[in-house]
């Protein structure tokens, strides 16, 4: 029998708006957006960089950057599924998207990072 997707909740439209609002800020020519699942995601050279799911913005940073990502309070790994965590994927926390400096400088390093990967075809 086929496995049923789960169903998943909106987006906030004013997170959203933040994400875009900031990816015109950071993103850069080789920088596209579609989506997955869904909802708003970044992409470089086909890898993804960067997204929303649900009330959640995720970024893919190095491990270095994911380790002290991680550890910010409200910051976690990003799972779609629970229990299971996507890799370098982690979530941010509220406080760092509240603010445009520190979501600026987290979605620069994901981006930078996102263009040290092998293109996908």
């Amino acid at each position: 029998m086929p496995r049923e997707m789960p169903k998943f909740d909106k987006a906030p439209p004013e997170l959203v708006a933040r994400f875009e609002a900031a990816l015109g800020r950071v993103g850069a020519p080789d920088t596209t957006r579609r989506k997955m699942f869904g909802y708003p995601c970044a992409w470089i050279n086909g890898n993804m960089a960067t997204g929303i799911f649900a009330s959640q913005w995720w970024v893919r940073v190095s491990e270095p950057d994911r380790e002290i990502l991680v550890a910010m309070p409200g910051a976690h790994q990003f799972e779609v599924m629970p229990g299971k965590a996507m890799g370098r994927y982690v979530t941010m926390p509220d406080t760092l998207i509240a603010d445009d400096a520190e979501l600026d400088a987290w979605l620069g390093k994901a981006l930078d990072f996102t263009r040290t990967l092998s293109p996908k075809k």
